[in-house]
């Protein structure tokens, strides 16, 4: 085994503390990565707080992940000692069933290994997250990082990338498409991005006015405030696409009508309550209403080789790990532009 450190919550509720722990030794198959950088997610204060239900404690949290390589097995292809590399949202699945074989192992049907607070398949111990100081990844789940790009701004592109970008490849999105983005945290703005990337005409819908300059500055075409029923009406019946990333409560109804006939409106945001709809909103233009997770493993790599081709990395505020707990009521308060990342030099 290998002693590893890290922040843990030892409980729901308490705030997060040194922790120390052993990762697995390398296996043959193994990767060990010196972690660099790992991104605040939204569901690493979920979790923490119990949330969602099922937390395993004491909890390392982090799941956008990168580092150096240190060590590798013996059969190990892909990476040696020394080359950059990624760790998301999953570090395992049962391999076999046909989302696994088609290259979607987040819709794994026996379920994914989560990168933390999961359990690992062969042994059943807990898994930590990347707030530590190493992580030990079998190489299928593992990814290359390209060296082009700034890390620190690279790692969320581990879980608010590829939550983005998924959607975007999996209805084809081009020019030619409008695309309206729903809220300009995280996800939002890393949407913004990748959709002008891909040539689509990008419009913010936000409830705040002040964030216009923002939405402009990365790369979105229109803003349309959405409490302005004037400028609500502007787009009715405009969008082929709209990606919703609010987890607030909201009047999808008003939303919905926005989108063109055989408009799609993929949902990525989770609202503590369900969200009610009027069938005929659907009906009545052939709308569709969508749900999207992560990507693959491959998807994630085709993401990352995106982002470097295009020179697109998240917009970050690099905390120190001690100042944890403050970033997560920060991000409470949508306090941040537009994702926390640790420096585990700091740990």
């Amino acid at each position: 085994m290998t002693p590893a450190k890290a922040y843990a919550a030892p409980a729901a509720n308490i705030p997060l503390e040194p922790f120390q722990f052993e990762r697995r030794e390398v296996g043959a198959h193994d990767v060990q990565i010196e972690i660099l950088f790992c991104g605040v997610c939204h569901s690493d204060l979920h979790q923490v707080r119990d949330e969602w239900g099922g937390s395993i404690f004491p909890l390392v949290p982090g799941h956008e992940i990168v580092g150096r390589v240190t060590q590798v097995g013996a059969h190990v292809k892909n990476f040696k000692a020394g080359d950059l590399a990624g760790v998301g949202c999953m570090v395992d699945s049962c391999r076999t069933c046909p989302s696994c074989q088609e290259g979607l192992e987040q819709y794994c049907e026996v379920g994914m290994v989560g990168t933390y607070n999961g359990r690992e398949k062969e042994t059943g111990a807990p898994t930590y997250g990347g707030y530590s100081n190493l992580i030990v990844v079998d190489e299928k789940y593992t990814l290359r990082v390209p060296d082009s790009l700034p890390l620190a701004g690279v790692a969320p592109l581990l879980c608010a990338g590829i939550t983005t970008y998924s959607p975007l490849r999996q209805w084809n999105v081009s020019p030619g498409h409008r695309v309206g983005v729903m809220g300009l945290g995280g996800l939002g703005h890393m949407a913004v991005k990748l959709a002008a990337a891909m040539g689509a005409e990008v419009t913010v819908l936000s409830t705040s006015p002040d964030k216009e300059a923002d939405a402009q500055a990365l790369g979105a075409h229109k803003f349309v405030v959405t409490k302005d029923k004037a400028a609500l009406k502007s787009v009715s019946n405009y969008f082929d696409f709209i990606i919703n990333t609010v987890s607030a409560p909201l009047d999808l109804s008003q939303y919905v009508s926005l989108l063109r006939r055989d408009g799609t409106m993929i949902l990525l945001g989770v609202p503590p309550e369900a969200p009610q709809l009027p069938a005929f909103q659907l009906i009545g233009k052939r709308r569709r209403i969508a749900g999207s997770l992560i990507g693959g493993i491959q998807e994630t790599q085709e993401m990352l080789d995106f982002c470097a081709q295009h020179n697109i990395v998240s917009d970050v505020e690099v905390i120190p790990m001690s100042y944890i707990n403050e970033a997560y009521e920060r991000m409470l308060k949508s306090d941040v532009k537009y994702r926390f990342v640790i420096d585990l030099a700091t740990l």
